[in-house]
């Protein structure tokens, strides 16, 4: 599989000032994988060592000397390491989170070394006991699951994604490959885009297959909250996975996961799942300035699954006759949409910091919600998902006139277009503002067709 976060590990090994990194991500979106193919990409000798199989193997770094410990790993596993051509890689290091202190020595002592180091529920290791973080000495490196145009590529339609990413977002592409790309999009939101699941669909275009896959990776996730968690009912963060699949486009409403559970255990168990990646919030911001968060407001939110395709799987879409699909994928009410759209902004955001979403939405008097706020250079910039190819802008013109903003951003099923909206608002205000729809499919490539859109 192709992976756009390879380039940013390239990065990071020819950087002059390189450091230890840690890799975050949820689990089974491929983390293991991309370590592998950046050491063989660049030739180097991998020693690989997974601290959830092999805690023991800890005992390995009980100096502080990181070149006692290279020699320890040759003792270990009678292998000769050379810094220079070798990279380190300690897998699952939230088995044993203490030995996030040693990366510095390996920064300060021996920083010809790449070293890198994964882990999935590391805040919950973190958060059992106080670690002394190398603050300085190390990086972080953010990993989604694979996006829409990496799934377009592992299904082997390399051209039709070089038409898409060179698109005129005045012009579109021909209908023929248009519609092409929404059967993609629609594929997409029944496969997704976790590694395992890509490639049985590559290998078997068998959604059975896919589907079985699929619900093992949310029992995994259960299992690791019941390992790492603590004492919180598996039934209950079952129920929850399933409410953010249903309420998916709304304000998230914790009642409606378990009217039968306590507040704070639902609010504690919703945490928990954020915390691990598996769910994503996407908070209420005011957009009165940049930057988005620091006016957010954490009591709104809306809430987002990792995945889509586990959000169809949660939902029984598989089991939806392809004669009914289209009306369920692309309803106008529909939460799927922006699933798919906030699911894309996460994988296009750089991976060198933690993804964030934002939402704006009226918290007094009239009704008014704009799906997602985004920052492009120094504008806030209000965009807006439809589930198909039409649906009102209401709260989009009131939004507009009330920010005194220019540009705005429309999502839907239409070929893309470029226009100037001169409207008045349900208030009577005049308004006037550029809006640039693209096709779901695009939404990946947002920031680069808003750049071409800015000099059309």
């Amino acid at each position: 599989m192709i992976r756009f976060a390879a380039t940013g590990l390239d990065r990071w090994f020819k950087s002059p000032n390189r450091k230890p990194l840690i890799l975050r991500g949820a689990r089974q979106v491929g983390k293991t994988w991309l370590v592998r193919d950046f050491a063989q990409r660049h030739r180097l000798a991998l020693v690989e060592l997974n601290f959830e199989k092999l805690p023991n193997l800890a005992e390995l770094f009980s100096v502080n000397d990181p070149r006692e410990i290279v020699g320890n790993l040759e003792a270990e596993f009678s292998i000769s390491i050379t810094p220079e051509t070798s990279c380190l890689f300690l897998d699952e290091i939230q088995a044993v989170p203490e030995l996030l202190a040693k990366l510095r020595w390996f920064k300060e002592e021996l920083p010809q070394l790449a070293v890198i180091a994964a882990g999935s529920l590391l805040e919950f290791a973190l958060d059992r006991q106080q670690y002394s973080m190398p603050v300085g000495r190390i990086s972080y490196f953010h990993l989604e699951q694979l996006s829409f145009f990496e799934f377009v590529l592992a299904c082997g339609h390399e051209a039709l994604h070089r038409k898409m990413i060179s698109c005129d977002p005045a012009k579109g592409l021909p209908q023929t490959l248009h519609d092409k790309c929404l059967d993609l999009y629609k594929q997409f939101c029944l496969i997704g885009g976790m590694p395992e699941v890509v490639q049985a669909w590559v290998n078997s275009g068998e959604l059975s297959e896919c589907l079985k896959i699929q619900h093992d990776l949310l029992a995994t996730y259960r299992d690791d909250f019941h390992k790492y968690g603590g004492e919180i009912d598996a039934r209950l963060l079952n129920r929850i996975l399933h409410s953010v699949a249903e309420q998916l486009g709304g304000k998230f409403v914790f009642s409606r996961a378990d009217s039968g559970a306590r507040l704070e255990v639902v609010k504690k168990s919703l945490t928990m799942l954020c915390q691990a990646r598996v769910c994503t919030k996407v908070v209420h911001t005011s957009a009165n300035g940049l930057p988005l968060g620091a006016e957010s407001n954490e009591k709104f939110f809306k809430a987002l699954l990792i995945d889509i395709g586990l959000v169809s799987a949660q939902l029984g879409l598989a089991s939806v006759k392809r004669s009914e699909l289209d009306h369920v994928l692309f309803a106008n009410k529909g939460g799927l949409a922006e699933q798919f759209v906030g699911q894309q902004f996460r994988a296009a955001q750089s991976p060198l910091m933690e993804p964030q979403l934002f939402y704006w939405q009226r918290t007094g008097g009239r009704l008014g919600e704009i799906d997602y706020i985004i920052q492009h250079g120094n504008q806030i910039v209000p965009v807006e998902v439809k589930s198909g190819a039409a649906g009102s802008m209401k709260s989009l013109h009131q939004f507009m006139a009330e920010k005194g903003l220019s540009l705005a951003i429309r999502f839907d099923t239409n070929p893309p277009s470029l226009q100037t909206i001169q409207v008045k608002t349900t208030t009577g205000k005049s308004v006037k503002y550029r809006l640039l729809s693209l096709p779901l499919y695009l939404a990946e490539h947002l920031a680069t067709m808003m750049a071409v859109a800015s000099t059309s």
